[in-house]
């Protein structure tokens, strides 16, 4: 893979990324849709996304607002880390 690429370019976004505790866990679908989990509340959130570069937008489907980063393989989101879960 080539390290200069965006997450954007590479798709490597695309998965499920879960916190270290496994409570917050992030399915982003390749359609541009999410399905979030929270503890044993599956599909606590659902809603779309837009990656830009290293920065995800996501839009819920009552239209609550959030945004991301991703770094050196990590989601930075709403003051949470979450890492790619290893298929």
């Amino acid at each position: 893979m080539d390290l200069n690429k965006t997450i954007e370019e590479t798709k490597a976004y695309i998965g499920m990324w879960v916190t270290a505790d496994g409570q917050i866990r992030h399915q982003l679908l390749p359609t541009n849709r999410y399905d979030e989990a929270r503890g044993s509340r599956e599909s606590a959130y659902q809603g779309s996304f837009k990656v830009s570069g290293n920065h995800i937008d996501y839009k819920d489907d009552t239209g609550f607002v959030a945004d991301g980063e991703f770094k050196d393989g990590i989601l930075y989101h709403g003051g949470m880390i979450l890492y790619k879960q290893k298929n």
